[in-house]
C-alpha cells in the first residue's frame, strides 16, 4: 500500500486557484490530491505548518550555476548536485543546469554529466539547457566569441543522442548560425529548440518558429529589438502565440515598464515565464568569479565582465518572484505561476510539474507572507530551505 502523508496549517495554491482549510495529501512522490480538513483519509501522516503558502515548486530552465559553482568550470555531476541543491534553498525544485558557448569537448562533458545526474536521480535535475557556441556574433553578450559557430551536422547528431537521455533538453541557437532543416531536425528529435542571442529579423524568427522552435532566450537581452519598421526577435516572440519566452526580472536586465508592456502585449497560448540566468555566486558571498578565463565582478546587485557587459544574473527564483508582485504589480498568485506553470507548459510537462493536481509530482514550496522560502520539497521529500 502506498504511503499516505498530509500537510496542512497553511494556504494551498495548486497553479490555479487558492485552497484554505485544506489539506495536501501525497502519497509516494506524486499529489494525490486536495481535501477538506475534515476529510483526511485515516491513515494518513499529518504534517501541520505554521500559516504561509503551499504552491508549487519552481521551475528554471536557464541556471548557469550556485554554491560557488559554474557548470562551465565544472562540467560533471558533483557540480549539477550542487548547483541543485542551493537553489532548492530559494524553491526552486526543478530546473536545467545551463551551458554557456564553450567547447565542443565541454559540451560533451556536459551532456555526459546531465545523462548521469538523471540517471542517479539528483533531485531538481529535469534536464539541460545548452546556450550556445551557434549564436550570432553581434549580439554574444557574455559569450566568448571566440567559441561562437555555425552548427554542423555533428553538433545536430550529438544533440539529437542527448536529447534521447534526457528528461528535457533545451538550446538556444540564433537562427543565423543554423538552418531551418537543422532546426526542425531537433525539433522533431525532441529538442526545445529556443531563439535567442540573435541580431535577426523579425522574418528570420519567424521562419524559425515556423521550422520549430518554441520559445525566446532571456526576453529582450542579447536579441534584436522592437522597432516601429523592423520588429525584430522581440515583435516576433511577442506577436506568436506558439512561443514563449524566459525573462530575467532582477530590475537590471530589464525595465519593469518593458516588462509590462511584454506581458500586455505577449500573443497566446505561449507565456513569459521567469528564468534567473543565475550564476555562481547565489547561496554564497563570493566577489568574482570566472567564465571561460575571462573575470566577472559581482557588484550593486549585478555580475559584470570588465567592459561593463552585463555576464548573467545576481538572481534567485523567489527573488524574481518577488519583484515581479511588488515592482511590476501583478498578483502573488501569477508571479508564482510565471516561476512554475508556465516554464512547465514550455516544456509540455505540466502532467508531471509546475502544479498540485492529482498525479503531478509532490514538488512544492512553503512560501511566508512576504513570499520568502521557509522549505521545498521534491517529489514528496523535504528539503529544509533557508530563509
Amino acid at each position: 500500500m502506498s504511503e499516505c502523508r498530509a500537510i496542512i496549517g497553511c494556504e494551498i495554491f495548486d497553479g490555479e486557484k487558492a485552497h484554505t482549510n485544506s489539506a495536501l495529501i501525497i502519497s509516494d512522490t506524486r499529489v494525490a490530491g486536495i481535501v477538506d480538513q475534515s476529510d483526511l483519509p485515516a491513515n494518513c501522516q499529518v504534517s501541520e505548518l505554521d500559516g504561509g503558502l503551499i504552491a508549487p515548486g519552481f521551475i528554471d530552465l536557464q541556471v548557469n550555476g550556485g554554491g560557488g559553482v559554474l557548470l562551465n568550470q565544472q562540467p560533471d555531476i558533483d557540480a549539477i548536485r550542487l548547483i541543485c541543491a542551493t537553489h532548492a534553498k530559494f524553491g526552486t525544485t526543478a530546473m536545467l543546469p545551463t551551458l554557456i558557448s564553450d567547447s565542443p569537448q565541454v559540451t560533451a562533458r556536459a551532456i555526459e554529466a546531465g545523462i548521469d545526474a538523471y540517471q542517479q536521480s539528483v533531485p531538481g535535475f529535469i534536464g539541460l539547457h545548452i546556450e550556445g557556441p551557434h549564436l550570432s556574433i553581434p549580439r554574444h553578450g557574455a559569450h566568448d566569441p571566440s567559441f561562437i559557430r555555425k552548427m554542423e551536422a555533428s553538433d545536430v547528431q550529438l544533440l539529437l543522442k542527448a536529447a534521447k537521455k534526457l528528461p528535457y533538453l533545451m538550446v538556444t541557437l540564433a537562427p543565423e548560425s543554423t538552418t531551418n532543416e537543422q532546426i526542425t531536425a531537433l525539433s522533431n528529435g525532441g529538442v526545445i529548440v529556443s531563439l535567442g542571442h540573435s541580431n535577426g529579423s523579425c522574418e528570420e524568427a519567424s521562419a524559425a518558429i515556423n521550422a520549430g522552435a518554441r520559445c525566446v532566450t532571456h526576453l529582450f537581452n542579447a536579441m534584436s529589438p522592437l522597432t516601429h519598421r523592423e520588429p525584430g526577435l522581440v515583435g516576433a516572440a511577442l506577436s506568436t502565440g506558439s512561443v514563449y519566452a524566459g525573462l530575467i526580472a532582477d530590475g537590471i536586465h530589464v525595465d519593469p515598464v518593458a516588462i509590462s508592456i511584454a506581458l500586455a502585449a505577449k500573443k497566446g497560448p505561449g507565456q513569459i515565464f521567469l528564468v534567473t540566468d543565475a550564476m555562481s555566486t547565489i547561496g554564497t558571498q563570493i566577489k568574482s568569479f570566472k567564465l571561460n578565463d575571462r573575470t566577472i565582478l559581482r557588484q550593486n546587485g549585478c555580475l559584470r565582465l570588465a567592459d561593463g557587459t552585463l555576464a548573467g544574473a545576481d538572481l534567485d527564483m523567489a527573488a524574481a518572484v518577488r519583484y515581479m508582485q511588488e515592482t511590476i504589480g501583478i498578483s502573488r498568485f501569477e508571479a508564482i505561476r510565471m516561476a512554475s506553470s508556465y516554464p512547465a507548459n514550455c516544456l509540455q510537462a505540466s502532467h508531471e510539474f509546475g502544479n498540485l493536481r492529482s498525479g503531478a509530482f509532490a514538488n512544492m514550496v512553503h512560501l511566508n507572507d512576504e513570499n520568502h522560502v521557509e522549505q521545498t520539497w521534491w517529489k514528496g521529500e523535504p528539503h529544509q530551505a533557508q530563509n
